[in-house]
């Protein structure tokens, strides 16, 4: 049998709710081998309310590894997370180029939770210069959505509509802006946009701040969909399933953090 292979582009977190560790773990519950392309190391101070430690690999050493999946193995889907430098963004734009890859998600991490600033302004230019337009999904939040569009800020239903078009335009083609419950309405909400009409993605909202993780586990659940054959709207449906079964059963890792939980899709289905 020939199991589906996805790739992460992606940062490591330490503590194993996030980046390429909660990409993983998805892509196991889902049925797809996961490989990983380290870009950056990130630890937490626990000495320090769990502030962010930030450690870049050499562009280098990212190369040798996309080699050995790209060429040494082979790939049906690929995500990108965290590419903390224009060099990386750059080298992940160019790679997918190269070598005619489909099925890219690209989640445009901008910042570590907690933070409210980009890791480095240039890199949002980086992102909508090179890498949206290889997206075949894009993934931002509120803010992320906000830096890609150039919006002053992203409040509304509409302000998404608006984000999401403006996304588009420069060249993916597919955009999720996802809302969650930071904007006004019945529902936890996401908006869809394949360049010809908007999508409502509503689910129940859940009373929780254990979500880390939640931005990539999502990403990552669309490219592993992706990566069995499903059709793009199918494998974002099977996402917004999954992440939102793994918020409902989120706990806490210790005083500052709570990761989403990846086995509880599986485990406890849609309920």
């Amino acid at each position: 049998m020939t199991m589906p292979k996805a790739l992460t582009i992606a940062g490591s977190d330490s503590s194993g709710g996030a980046g390429l560790q909660a990409d993983l773990k998805t892509f196991q519950e889902l049925g797809v081998y996961g490989m990983t392309a380290i870009t950056t190391i990130v630890a937490m101070d626990p000495h320090n309310r769990w502030a962010h430690q930030v450690f870049p690999v050499d562009l280098a050493t990212i190369e040798a590894q996309l080699e050995t999946i790209i060429v040494g193995v082979g790939i049906d889907a690929l995500k990108t997370g965290m590419l903390p430098t224009t060099d990386i963004i750059e080298l992940a734009a160019r790679t997918i180029e190269k070598h005619g890859l489909k099925n890219a998600v690209v989640d445009p991490v901008m910042v570590c939770k907690g933070a409210d600033e980009p890791l480095h302004p240039e890199n949002t230019v980086c992102y909508r210069e090179t890498l949206v337009p290889k997206a075949t999904v894009v993934t931002p939040n509120l803010f992320e959505a906000a830096q890609l569009s150039g919006l002053p800020r992203i409040e509304t239903i509409q302000d998404m509509k608006e984000a999401a078009g403006r996304i588009h335009e420069l060249g993916a083609q597919y955009v999720i802006v996802k809302g969650g419950r930071k904007i006004p309405h019945d529902y936890a909400v996401d908006v869809l946009y394949d360049g010809k009409t908007f999508e409502l993605l509503e689910s129940e909202r859940i009373d929780t701040t254990y979500t880390h993780g939640a931005g990539c586990t999502f990403s990552a659940a669309i490219a592993a969909e992706l990566a069995k054959g499903r059709p793009v709207k199918d494998a974002i449906a099977t996402a917004k399933a999954f992440i939102t079964a793994a918020i409902r059963h989120s706990f806490p890792l210790n005083e500052y953090v709570g990761p989403t939980h990846h086995g509880a899709y599986r485990r406890y289905g849609e309920q």
